[in-house]
């Protein structure tokens, strides 16, 4: 059926004013008890329900949405995509597909909850398959494998804040209630330890009672802190405090195992359309083409990954007490550093497994394969921002940004001032050029400003 009056602007025209009348014959199907059903136009946007009458003006008024072509929230059918649950098996399996096609797509698993003897990803990935093309239970509907079943059991999860007991006794429930051999895992532990073959895992890293050190590497065996010589355990094999690590390379690698992710990724280089003076994309960005410049051997590859690195505190427990806090390193979600205060100074302490892994993937690259192209090459990243609050980014730069010299771009020549004991900082007219008029003038803080602007530091300074 032809649309195309939707899109058009002469809204007293006979074509449009046809279309809408034809749209209200199939909305008026589907009213409900009062009379009413959602209106389409632009300013409500299928969000507000109306009268046929006033949904005719609203129509007519303001414009039908230009993008609701079918209509499905008024009892159309929309034959153009397979149900929900299809499409999701369909892309879930091609994904797989994908990442199969070569053995550098290797994922990982949580290492509290598989033996070290772990399969091969050939294996690994033989099993995946098969639960995701067997049926849930025999007689069952095709699409809905066990796989399919326990990822958006698990995402209902998550939206609903389900307790992990809660899901242990759906689990038992739904035993009951599907036929005899089903395969539905029969504990919260058993999903999990499904999914952990899918990738979504973590390594946990014990922590200094007093945040000296990590055990971690070559402390990893260690039973008292290299640092202060505290114990590594309060009693038990229990730990003081332990950091979840998420690796970042085996979900950069999983970016470009599907084909559909693998094209998005190069967009900014191959689809991308540059225009002077328009920021639409971080690619168009000084720190982007800044960074570009400098590292020509990274920039050469659009498929190299520029990150972002974004820290702050967080309650996980949706409450607002303060007597617990965790900080999450974000991209991707790499760090969870858990406690009752923010990390502060130590903060570079628990970012080691992660600048260990940063430096792989920039000086040596990890083997990847794209599905896009078919074959192999080498993955580079490197982060080029950080993003955080004003006390974030003292524990992320190491400078403070607290009292006297609290800038941290300007740093030991922060211009400073005193007001009423609280320190203020007024002298920015140093930045102005050194004829300018407003040197010269008293208004500002009583003083005129001789001043030139604060140096600018160099990394070669910084680090001396």
């Amino acid at each position: 059926m032809d649309r195309s009056w939707i899109s058009n602007p002469n809204r007293i025209s006979a074509e449009y004013v046809a279309g809408v009348d034809q749209f209200l014959e199939v909305a008026r199907e589907i009213v409900d008890a009062t009379g009413c059903t959602l209106c389409p136009c632009k300013n409500c946007i299928n969000r507000v329900k109306r009268h046929i009458g006033e949904i005719r003006r609203h129509l007519l008024h303001q414009g039908f949405l230009s993008t609701y072509t079918v209509w499905v929230e008024h009892g159309e059918v929309d034959h153009s995509s397979g149900p929900a649950h299809e499409s999701f098996g369909d892309e879930m399996g091609e994904a797989f597909h994908d990442a199969t096609r070569d053995h550098y797509f290797d994922i990982g698993s949580t290492s509290d909850m598989l033996s070290p003897e772990q399969p091969a990803d050939s294996e690994r990935y033989d099993k995946l398959f098969e639960q995701l093309k067997t049926p849930l239970y025999d007689g069952c509907n095709d699409t809905i494998s066990a796989l399919t079943f326990v990822v958006k059991l698990m995402h209902l999860k998550v939206l609903n804040k389900w307790t992990d007991r809660s899901f242990d006794m759906l689990i038992k429930l739904l035993q009951e209630v599907l036929p005899p051999g089903n395969r539905c895992p029969d504990s919260y532990y058993s999903t999990r330890k499904m999914l952990c073959d899918v990738g979504l895992g973590y390594e946990q890293i014990d922590v200094c009672k007093y945040d000296c050190s990590l055990f971690y590497g070559e402390y990893s065996t260690d039973q008292d802190c290299h640092v202060c010589g505290t114990s590594r355990y309060i009693r038990k094999k229990i730990p003081h405090k332990r950091l979840r690590y998420f690796p970042i390379t085996p979900r950069l690698k999983r970016l470009y195992s599907s084909k559909s992710t693998a094209t998005l990724m190069r967009w900014h280089k191959e689809g991308r359309v540059v225009e002077p003076g328009v920021l639409r994309h971080p690619a168009d960005g000084e720190a982007w083409q800044n960074f570009d410049s400098l590292n020509a051997h990274f920039a050469s590859d659009p498929r190299s990954i520029r990150l972002g690195l974004a820290s702050d505190g967080f309650n996980p427990f949706g409450n607002m007490s303060t007597t617990y806090s965790m900080w999450p390193t974000n991209y991707l979600l790499s760090l969870l550093i858990p406690g009752p205060k923010s990390p502060t100074k130590d903060f570079d302490v628990f970012l080691r497994p992660l600048i260990d892994e940063l430096k792989v993937l920039w000086n040596v690259g990890t083997d990847c394969f794209d599905a896009h192209e078919g074959k192999r090459f080498k993955l580079f990243a490197s982060v080029i921002w950080t993003v955080s609050d004003f006390p974030a980014y003292a524990y992320l730069s190491g400078w403070s940004t607290q009292g006297k010299l609290a800038c941290p771009v300007c740093l030991e020549d922060t211009r400073h001032m005193s007001i009423r004991g609280k320190q203020c900082y007024m002298g920015h007219r140093c930045f102005l050029e050194a004829e300018h008029p407003w040197r010269n003038r008293k208004d500002f803080d009583g003083t005129v400003e001789v001043r030139p602007p604060p140096r600018r530091f160099e990394s070669s300074h910084i680090l001396a």
